[in-house]
């Protein structure tokens, strides 16, 4: 839905206590897929705009660290067009919006369609742009099954030092906050946004030992987005990312 609530603040308490308890750190939370602040429609666009500024005044609220943003669809226009309006609308939707400790994490995309944020080239223009318009901190958050669906080949030993040196290169390290970790249900350069279970794609195990153990990435926040097709999958795929980290 558009709409959205306040967070209750006896929920943000017991939100605080569970993260000092368990050592819950750092708090990532994902911006609503309804939001596409690239839109050239008029009322989507005005729409994604409150919606985001939403999504930012709550994150405040609960003291999260990052917010995930996908950079959204250009359809009908040309990439530059798109980058443009989504920088413009980041800049009306964070006016006045101030809130410490939170950045705002550009996502990588598979690159279907329209959608913006497939190339690091990409990403990395919406956050130099934004930079100087929004006063937000904005870095990025890259998605493994996004990386493979945009021809990034995360699958092989020479794929991911490509990867992460074009990461390095294009974006910096220090600005990839957070991953998400994904199998994919498509194979290389598909375009094709499906996430598999650990282990179920076209992204080897042995793959993923080789992006988590990392010399520049395993201090990296990984967090799973995987399917839940039976009770007890996320915990399995925990688990088995667990299991690849060991000694």
């Amino acid at each position: 839905m558009w709409r959205a609530r306040a967070p209750d603040p006896g929920q943000i308490k017991l939100l605080q206590a569970a993260r000092r308890r368990f050592d819950l750190n750092p708090l990532v939370i994902h911006v609503s897929y309804l939001v596409n602040l690239a839109s050239a429609d008029p009322v989507i666009r005005a729409k994604s705009i409150a919606a985001f500024r939403g999504e930012l005044e709550r994150a405040g609220a609960i003291g999260a660290e990052y917010l995930v943003l996908h950079p959204g669809s250009h359809r009908g226009r040309s990439v530059e067009e798109g980058i443009a309006d989504l920088v413009a609308a980041l800049r009306d939707a964070a006016a006045g919006f101030r809130a410490t400790g939170l950045t705002v994490l550009l996502e990588n995309t598979a690159g279907a369609g329209s959608h913006l944020g497939s190339r690091f080239e990409e990403l990395a223009s919406i956050r130099e742009r934004a930079a100087g318009l929004t006063g937000l901190p904005i870095g990025y958050c890259l998605d493994t099954c996004h990386l493979l669906a945009a021809g990034f080949d995360i699958s092989t030993p020479a794929g991911l030092r490509a990867t992460v040196r074009s990461a390095e290169v294009l974006l910096g390290l220090a600005n990839v906050r957070v991953f998400h970790v994904n199998d994919s249900k498509t194979p290389l350069g598909s375009r094709v946004d499906r996430h598999a279970n650990i282990g179920e794609g076209h992204i080897p195990l042995a793959a993923f030992r080789r992006i988590l153990k990392h010399p520049k990435l395993r201090r990296k926040p990984f967090i799973l987005e995987t399917p839940i097709d039976q009770p007890g999958d996320d915990r399995r795929n925990l688990d088995t990312l667990k299991s690849l980290v060991r000694p």
